[in-house]
């Protein structure tokens, strides 16, 4: 065996600090996507279906290919740090006084984790090749999951999410983007077959077509990055998801050769794993901001996160949590008072609710506050 070239010893040398970061997979591919990556989500944003994400539709031009963003890339490493829990990520759904929340978000926000190991390697990289190098944790306009899948990670399911024959449906990705020229790896192939389990078990049917997703119909974007009420339409779908939902990642039979994640910042909280209703109800912004320090879920704010806990309350039907729902009629926040009356609907008699609308407590000057008055 000859001497090792210098691109090998390279690629070696990112390999090994790539794991001892404690990355579980490094893959290299070039800068560049095919037209038909940025064409697909050109449809996408057409069709309406990125909802309020209007980020989406305002970095399209650089969002189509890496080099659009920056001209100067040529390599693509693209890291994955598993996340895999060790346990039923589905198990409080049928819990109706707990929380669900998505398993990524149950300790630290993987943003800050991923990045900060990602800039160590970027480091190291840019010294050992004397070239530029960027970083990008899912902040950029950079198309992640095509990158990975062409690097060779795994595949986009039907579901859209990444698929690692390695490590299932959980993991995180990070990509460093660098001037050199490296060596790659040959791309993933699609190996969903005939099973279809991540569409069919989706309680808000969000896949219009295998590989299409209507991101205003998924609970994950209706909970995190949709800021007005939810769709009468959606509520009950929800169940007691409050953040997220893994339902479509958790099914897939790939997961069959996931393992426990070892990064102890990613490993869930015992507080976060079954949450209970009545305790969350009672966070105000102090509170919230708190419980959740350092977590991703503080990023959508108390105020939302109440609205989606009064949603699960209402579809809970414990007429124990009356209380703690009705509390949340004096809020400031329009979007939590209707989010309550809705909760007050499903929980109480028709008498017990108009007695709620006699008392005054909500002043029917808001359209929307009285809109959900007027529901029942």
């Amino acid at each position: 065996m000859g001497k090792p070239s210098p691109s090998e010893k390279l690629r070696s040398q990112i390999d090994r600090e790539a794991l001892d970061l404690g990355f579980d997979v490094c893959r290299v591919t070039k800068a560049k996507l095919p037209e038909e990556i940025a064409a697909r989500l050109n449809i996408m944003v057409a069709k309406k279906r990125h909802g309020s994400m209007n980020w989406l539709e305002t970095t399209l031009a650089r969002r189509g290919s890496p080099e659009a963003m920056w001209d100067g890339a040529k390599s693509a490493i693209i890291l994955c740090m598993n996340y895999a829990p060790d346990y039923d990520p589905l198990q409080t759904l049928k819990q109706a006084d707990r929380a669900t929340i998505s398993v990524y978000a149950r300790n630290r926000d993987y943003h800050e984790l991923v990045k900060g190991k990602l800039k160590q390697l970027a480091g190291k990289l840019a010294k050992w090749s004397a070239s530029e190098v960027k970083v990008f944790v899912d902040t950029a306009p950079l198309m992640e999951k095509p990158l990975a899948a062409q690097a060779g990670i795994g595949w986009q399911g039907k579901h859209t999410n990444l698929v690692s024959t390695k490590l299932g449906s959980w993991f995180f990705l990070g990509v460093i983007l660098s001037a050199a020229e490296l060596e790659t790896d040959d791309p993933g192939e699609e190996s969903c077959g005939s099973c279809q389990a991540c569409l069919d078990i989706c309680p808000t049917n969000a896949f219009p077509a295998p590989f299409q997703l209507d991101a205003r119909r998924c609970i994950s974007y209706l909970t995190i990055e949709h800021a007005g009420p939810i769709d009468l339409e959606f509520r009950a779908q929800m169940g007691n998801r409050i953040y997220g939902c893994d339902d479509c990642l958790a099914v897939c039979p790939w997961n069959k050769f996931a393992y426990e994640a070892s990064e102890a910042k990613l490993i869930a909280r015992e507080d976060l794993k079954t949450p209970e209703l009545a305790q969350l109800l009672l966070l105000d912004d102090a509170a919230f901001r708190k419980f959740f320090s350092g977590s991703p879920i503080k990023r959508i704010g108390r105020d939302r996160f109440i609205r989606n806990v009064l949603i699960a309350t209402g579809n809970s039907k414990l007429e124990k949590l009356i209380p703690k729902a009705a509390a949340h009629l004096a809020d400031e926040n329009p979007i939590i008072r209707g989010a309550a009356i809705w909760a007050l609907s499903q929980l109480c008699s028709k008498q017990e609710f108009q007695n709620f609308r006699d008392q005054n407590i909500v002043s029917e000057s808001d359209e929307h506050v009285l809109e959900e008055w007027n529901r029942k």
